[in-house]
Order: C-alpha cells, then sequence, then structure tokens
C-alpha cells in the first residue's frame, strides 16, 4: 500500500513522463509548421526526438507497458507495419532524411523481430522442462 505522498509521486512522475513523450513527439514531427528558420528547426526536431525517445524508454519499463510490448500480436504487428513503413519511406523521401527515416523505423522493425524470436526460444525451452 502506497502511503499518499508517495502515491502523488508516483502520479506526478506518470504525467512528467507521459508529457515529455507526447511534447517530444510534437516536437519532432510538428516543428517545421511552426518554425521557418532550417537551423532551429532541425534543433528543434533533434531535442524532441531524444526527449521522446528518452521518456519513452522509461515509459516502457513499466510492468504493464512491458508486459504488453512482450505479446506475439503485438511484436508482429510492430514488425510487420515498422517494416513496411520503411520501404514506404525509403522510396518516398528524398535525400539522407529518407534514407535515416528508413533505417530507424527498420530498426524497430528488427527489434520486434528479435522479440519474436526471444519469445520463441523460451517457449521452446520451456516445453523441454
Amino acid at each position: 500500500m502506497l502511503t499518499p505522498v508517495a502515491a502523488v509521486k508516483k502520479s506526478v512522475t506518470e504525467v512528467v513522463l507521459w508529457t515529455c513523450f507526447a511534447g517530444g513527439l510534437a516536437a519532432g514531427a510538428g516543428s517545421g509548421a511552426v518554425i521557418d528558420d532550417g537551423t532551429q528547426k532541425n534543433i528543434v526536431t533533434a531535442v524532441g526526438t531524444v526527449i521522446a525517445l528518452l521518456a519513452g524508454s522509461r515509459i516502457a519499463r513499466k510492468p504493464r507497458i512491458k508486459a504488453f510490448l512482450s505479446r506475439p500480436g503485438t511484436l508482429w504487428f510492430l514488425f510487420l507495419f515498422n517494416g513496411g513503413t520503411a520501404v514506404v519511406l525509403y522510396f518516398t523521401i528524398d535525400g539522407v532524411k529518407g534514407i535515416l527515416a528508413a533505417a530507424m523505423m527498420g530498426l524497430v522493425s528488427l527489434g520486434a523481430a528479435g522479440g519474436l524470436i526471444a519469445g520463441r526460444r523460451q517457449r521452446a525451452e520451456a516445453e523441454w522442462v
């Protein structure tokens, strides 16, 4: 049982994490609509992406989120969707931005594939015991 102070601290931490995640995604994806200067836009995009990545990795460590992300159905969706998106990004966005976007989505897809393989191995080892 959490004390009232610990419960408030946990709630505030959750709100801050999710706000940083959402704000980082918004800054990373939407900075072009607000900022016209190329250098400032690139800085806002990079900083927003890093903030979203750090907050998202902290969120992914939560037990309920971790359990959801390790389900085979979720991993198959991540593998197929991000792999398909990587191919589309590679062919639709010109230059370095397209290659980087495709590479990042491809890494997410490969990570999901690794999770699928690891889960299959664990289930196979559990059957032998």
